[in-house]
């Protein structure tokens, strides 16, 4: 899987993932567009959501909808990583059974969900570069 980042102006940048598809990201806390750190939220929620539904069918719930709701503490000082995340589920569905609901979502967390995985992990950056004339 790539991606490119490609600096538009300001703090204002254009991700185009490998599938070809975009998003405008903004460096000025969300100013225009999502921050990144916004963005890495909406992916936990994301990833996490396609678990629980995905669950859910797979055990014969009935589900009919999956609200993710994501919130944060971050470091107040640079680098202003998460110290702690939290996933909320809000789920709908015809007799939904409370223990397959329970079970479902933390697996997600605790199994299945690569992004809130390398969350809860930390993970190893490295980088390359060229001069492009």
């Amino acid at each position: 899987m790539n991606a490119e980042v490609k600096w538009i102006d300001g703090f204002t940048f254009l991700g185009q993932s490998q599938s070809g598809h975009s998003v405008v990201m903004d460096g000025n806390g969300g100013e225009k567009a999502p921050s990144p750190m916004e963005l890495v939220l909406m992916a936990a929620g994301g990833c996490s959501s396609v678990d629980v539904v995905d669950g859910l069918k797979s055990a014969d719930q009935s589900v009919t909808a999956c609200i993710a709701k994501v919130s944060s503490e971050r470091r107040a000082t640079a680098p202003k990583i998460f110290t702690h995340v939290n996933i909320h589920f809000e789920v709908s569905g015809h007799d939904l059974d409370k223990a397959i609901v329970e079970k479902v979502t933390a697996d997600s967390l605790q199994k299945y969900c690569s992004v809130c995985l390398m969350l809860g992990e930390g993970i190893e950056m490295t980088h390359s570069w060229e001069i492009l004339a």
